[in-house]
């Protein structure tokens, strides 16, 4: 792993629990917010793990499926599953600590891992890369096809465990536990 990757990696973890505990201290969730924020997170749970499903880890460049909208449909599912927890915190300054952290943190993941990718797949890559975009899909072009030479991969339960897709899953339901809790305790107590 390249040294800025790593620093990110490492950083991303390291911020990420001051801002989980600040975004508790600062959220206002109702039962209402709570519920809209589970259907939105619930719609990243089911990108990550289309995306996941078929992702093979340094083993081969995805690029079909999900892959052919976006090159980065794990982290597009997860900003969409901050998304829910933004909405269930119903709170404008929790929202924007969580938005301001998964944009910078995770922007700098995605140039790193590309740069990786960019040395180990080369042309393929490059191809891939100038035809689907970096994080938004573009859903007016539609898929693309895969890069020549790459099959077509499809969802497999298999490489969804593999992957341990199931550990944001769990996380997610804990999750929305605490801010569950969170509404509990400021409905109790006022704070």
């Amino acid at each position: 792993m390249s040294q800025p990757r790593k620093f990110w990696m490492r950083w991303r973890v390291r911020v990420g629990y001051p801002v989980a505990i600040l975004y508790w201290v600062l959220a206002t969730p109702k039962p209402h917010w709570i519920a809209i924020g589970v259907v939105i997170a619930g719609l990243g749970l089911i990108i990550r793990a289309a995306a996941s499903g078929q992702l093979r880890k340094n083993e081969e460049l995805a690029t079909s499926g999900i892959y052919s909208v976006t090159r980065n449909p794990l982290y597009l599912g997860s900003a969409i599953l901050a998304a829910g927890f933004i909405v269930a915190g119903r709170s404008l300054w929790a929202g924007l600590l969580v938005a301001v952290y998964f944009c910078v943190f995770y922007y700098a993941v995605m140039r790193n891992e590309e740069e990786e990718l960019r040395a180990k797949f080369g042309a393929s890559f490059e191809k891939y890369a100038a035809n689907v975009p970096l994080f938004f899909p573009n859903i007016f072009r539609g898929p693309k096809q895969p890069v020549e030479g790459a099959a077509p991969k499809v969802f497999s339960w298999a490489q969804y465990r593999r992957n341990r897709e199931y550990k944001p899953l769990i996380g997610t339901i804990g999750a929305f536990a605490i801010v569950w809790f969170r509404m509990w305790f400021r409905t109790r107590y006022g704070f």
